[in-house]
């Protein structure tokens, strides 16, 4: 019998570093177009329902045992599998041909100008695969040793990027909350649904104190908040508004004449993408367990290829940026199903499960 290990720490930094790719990445561009005064009021009301569910979802997992949400789903019907666990794969994948099209996009931008895209899709969905084949202890071991690299270039970025900040453009603190309609914000919110599915797929062969990660969640509000107002206070908001990447561009224009390289942001771009890869490889290792809990004569290795595959030919068929945004909109309405029903059902089919082992006759 496998034995049940316990990988708090392990869990915690991935969940922090892929939630670190995220919100460097794409959050700061979506709510800077979502509004043009009082940017920490979308932050926070963001930040505050993905707490919320959070919370719902690892009250949920703590009831479950050492069950994951795959077998629950599973196990409570015919049709309700299929209404609560297909959006979720179809989610996944989806994730996985935004954020892959996406990367390959910010690459040939920034690095790979002449490269073509198919060599660059290979290499990303390589990585990916041979992390996912590897298993979810891989992947988790690899996150700690990326987070002790990279994490520090992180922080150093992070504190640096201050210097060119003008504090009033801060203000106007208030505005309206007209922001609440506005696609860039509900774009947003790709960032607060993406990296806390995988939790609920790592039991039993792995377990974590579910409490670890509402710290890890408030560790990252500062990331988030500074993700948004450092391109603002560099910039400005009209400004600030035209760029793809806010956050990146704004590290751009630090200048620390004491170190040797000419463009020290390249760093923070390699961080950010093997952050990236991590959310990937787990995005691709759920997808697997999904196949494979549903249709058990599948075998990892055969369906990981075909999954890749997959992605590939979609993300060949995307040309430019412009479709990509399309899809990441299509995606909005299927984000909020996954946001709604993932924890509920979690939840209260957990307290179902846990007050049926509660009830045990005597004698």
């Amino acid at each position: 019998m496998r034995s049940i290990v316990d990988k708090t720490w392990q869990v915690t930094v991935t969940y922090i570093i892929m939630n670190l790719g995220l919100i460097f990445f794409l959050y700061p561009g979506d709510i800077i177009a979502s509004t043009v005064d009082g940017h920490w009021i979308p932050i926070l009301l963001g930040f505050a329902v993905h707490f919320l569910v959070i919370t719902i979802y690892m009250t949920g997992l703590e009831n479950l045992g050492n069950k994951d949400i795959i077998s629950l789903y599973l196990g409570i019907g015919k049709g309700l599998p299929l209404i609560l666990l297909l959006p979720i794969a179809v989610y996944v994948l989806m994730t996985i041909i935004i954020m892959i099209r996406s990367l390959a996009e910010f690459m040939m931008i920034v690095f790979l100008g002449s490269t073509p895209l198919w060599a660059v899709l290979l290499l990303f969905l390589f990585i990916a695969n041979y992390l996912a084949l590897k298993g979810i202890n891989s992947i988790l071991r690899t996150s700690i040793l990326l987070g002790l690299v990279n994490i520090p270039v992180i922080l150093f970025f992070f504190s640096s990027s201050f210097q060119n900040a003008d504090w009033r453009y801060v203000f106007p603190l208030f505005g309206d909350l007209s922001f609440i309609s506005s696609p860039s914000y509900m774009k947003s919110f790709f960032v607060f649904s993406g990296g806390f599915l995988f939790l609920g797929f790592m039991q039993p062969a792995v377990t974590f104190r579910k409490r670890n990660i509402w710290i890890a969640a408030l560790v990252l509000l500062p990331f988030i908040v500074f993700s948004v107002y450092i391109p603002l206070m560099t910039f400005g908001q009209a400004t600030a508004s035209t760029f793809h990447f806010p956050f990146v561009i704004a590290l751009d224009t630090i200048s620390l004449t004491w170190l040797m390289f000419d463009r020290i942001t390249i760093f923070l771009f390699l961080s950010l993408i093997s952050f990236l890869m991590i959310f990937l490889s787990i995005g691709l290792w759920s997808m697997t367990r999904i196949v494979n809990q549903s249709f058990p004569v599948t075998k990892p290795i055969y369906v990981l290829p075909v999954l890749s595959l997959f992605v590939f030919v979609v993300c060949l068929v995307i040309p430019n940026w412009k479709d990509i945004e399309k899809l990441f909109w299509w995606n909005t309405y299927l984000r909020f199903y996954i946001l709604l029903t993932v924890p509920l059902s979690t939840y209260m089919i957990g307290l179902r499960t846990k007050g049926r082992s509660n009830y045990e006759p005597i004698g």
